[in-house]
């Protein structure tokens, strides 16, 4: 019925057409997305790398090669090359170059720009909307949602915002306190952010990046996610050779059950980024667990894009890329660990504000001590990442979550009462404007993602006004790993068990809500949320 079922051929008719537009606007916006990003960049000279770890120097260097710009260094426009060049950039005017370039991708009045694609797609899902019997396209998404209406969405969004923004008030006050002492003075700005952040933490805390990241070895990283997935689940992952791969960066692996002795499915890694491929990182189902036509095995990848140094030697991460090779591996976990028979209920195939809870929760397990101890060994010297350093990385754990959480609020709430508006036409950038002002956006930061990029929103039906969903998962998340705290730890046996039957085998054969209950017992609270984030919990009323 959703799907239109219940029109009259007339409407049908419509509907059909409807989704044939959308489909080939929302595939130019991704087109236009991926050519701001890879025909845009800034290119350095050697007085302009000051401030650069040597891996970001390395990658500059391998980009300005594979572009044939001799003596050169070239940041990629995607967000893998400019966050860490906005962290470490010590040349200001270059760091706002940088930002700008990133944040304008499909915003430069060209034949790239996206804008006037982002007002047909909007204008097409409202008209849609109405066709299928609802008053905008948030109702028609939110509908077979745990949200189920908009109003749940925006109440706990206005729970976290009012916290996120406090939050991010201290942490401007403590950033412009150090700049004061800059000559020239200046005063924070979105470039300056990440900046000053950084510095703010090695003040705090005694923690850099630069001190963890040589113990943040790609390899090493992915064995220790296999290895998790071993003590939680019993899995075993061996590598296959000779498998027809799409890139020779592409690795491939048999992921079997230990106890049954039997395959599971197969996993492909594709980690680095490369001219052409999308920014970002995702977990994409080749083929889904299935019994319907007999037992069909899912065959899962996990594609990120993180910058290769140079030949031999091993490849250096972030922190937060460390995050997000986890959770993405949480979306593979997800796929791989289903057990249903139909295709259409299978894996990650469940409701869209339920689906971040797998792979949010699986980003938990990367700071444990039993992980870091085996897999966080130092590029050179291999000896095992310092316990005072671990210390250091907890005691950190809420650093900067406000301008964390605040950017993803507002991507979150753009999308969500852009998808509320009932206009017959919509400019995305007055629309951007406005809706930021009226949430009194702090002047520090922008948007994870302004409108003309925001691929999770148009480039797709997916996330369409369910980008809160990230947001929705987390409380699951911190709720559902409170669970193995409370138990006898992180790898929690009973625990993981009935994680494992609850919430990653069962696919979208069960009631999320009443999934998670059999999981975890009862329902989640906000609670943990705001204790993970270091935010104050809500007053009872």
């Amino acid at each position: 019925m959703r799907a239109g079922a219940r029109l009259d051929a007339r409407a049908k008719a419509r509907l059909t057409a409807i989704n044939q537009k959308l489909a080939e606007l929302m595939t130019r916006m991704s087109q236009n997305v991926l050519a701001d990003e890879t025909d845009r960049f800034l290119t350095l000279e050697e007085k302009d790398l000051a401030g650069l770890p040597p891996s970001l120097r390395d990658a500059a260097a391998a980009e300005a090669a594979s572009r044939k710009l001799p003596g050169k260094w070239v940041i990629r426009n995607t967000r893998s090359s400019i966050d860490p060049f906005l962290t470490h950039s010590e040349r200001r005017d270059l760091r706002e170059q940088a930002w700008r370039l990133f944040i304008s991708r499909g915003d430069n009045g060209d034949k790239n720009d996206t804008k006037a694609l982002i007002a047909e797609i909007l204008a097409l899902r409202a008209e849609r909307a109405k066709l299928l019997g609802y008053p905008t396209h948030a109702h028609l998404r939110l509908d077979n949602t745990m949200a189920k209406t908009p109003e749940a969405v925006l109440k706990l969004l206005d729970a976290v915002w009012k916290p996120a923004k406090a939050r991010v008030r201290e942490e401007v006050a403590d950033m412009q306190a150090l700049a004061n002492r800059a000559r020239p003075r200046i005063r924070i700005a979105p470039w300056d952010y990440r900046h000053y952040a950084e510095k703010v933490r090695r003040q705090k805390y005694s923690l850099d990046d630069a001190q963890i990241k040589p113990y943040l070895q790609l390899e090493k990283l992915r064995e220790a996610m296999f290895w998790v997935a071993g003590e939680l689940h019993g899995l075993a992952f061996s590598r296959l050779e000779g498998v027809p791969v799409f890139n020779p960066d592409v690795s491939v692996f048999l992921v079997s059950d230990r106890q049954r002795k039997k395959p599971v499915g197969i996993f492909y890694f594709d980690p680095f980024a490369r001219t052409g491929k999308r920014s970002g990182a995702w977990m994409s189902a080749y083929r889904r667990q299935e019994r319907l036509d007999g037992e069909l095995l899912p065959i899962v990848s996990n594609n990120c894009n993180f910058l290769k140094g140079k030949p031999g030697e091993p490849v250096l991460v972030s922190w937060n890329d460390a995050q997000t090779l986890f959770h993405e591996f949480g979306h593979a976990l997800h796929g791989l660990l289903s057990n249903v028979t139909y295709p259409t209920l299978s894996g990650t195939s469940v409701l869209r504000d339920y689906v971040e809870l797998p792979s949010q929760l699986n980003e938990h397990w990367l700071p444990t001590p039993e992980v870091l101890a085996r897999f966080a060994l130092h590029a050179e010297s291999g000896k095992p990442i310092p316990k005072a350093l671990v210390r250091r990385i907890e005691r950190a754990a809420t650093f900067n979550q406000g301008f964390d959480t605040v950017e993803y609020l507002a991507s979150a709430y753009l999308d969500l009462k852009v998808h509320l508006a009932t206009e017959a036409r919509i400019d995305p950038a007055a629309f951007e404007r406005e809706t930021l002002k009226a949430l009194g956006m702090p002047a520090e930061l922008v948007m994870r993602h302004r409108t003309p990029h925001f691929l999770h929103v148009f480039a797709g039906d997916g996330y369409s006004a369910g980008y809160y969903s990230y947001l929705w998962a987390d409380v699951l998340t911190a709720d559902a790993f409170e669970a193995f705290r409370e138990g006898k730890g992180p790898f929690d046996a009973e625990v993981a068990a009935r994680l494992r039957t609850h919430v990653l085998s069962a696919g979208n054969t069960v009631d999320p809500a009443e999934g998670y209950r059999r999981f975890r017992g009862r329902d989640a609270s906000v609670d943990a949320l705001m204790r993970k984030r270091g935010f104050p919990a809500p007053k009872k009323k």
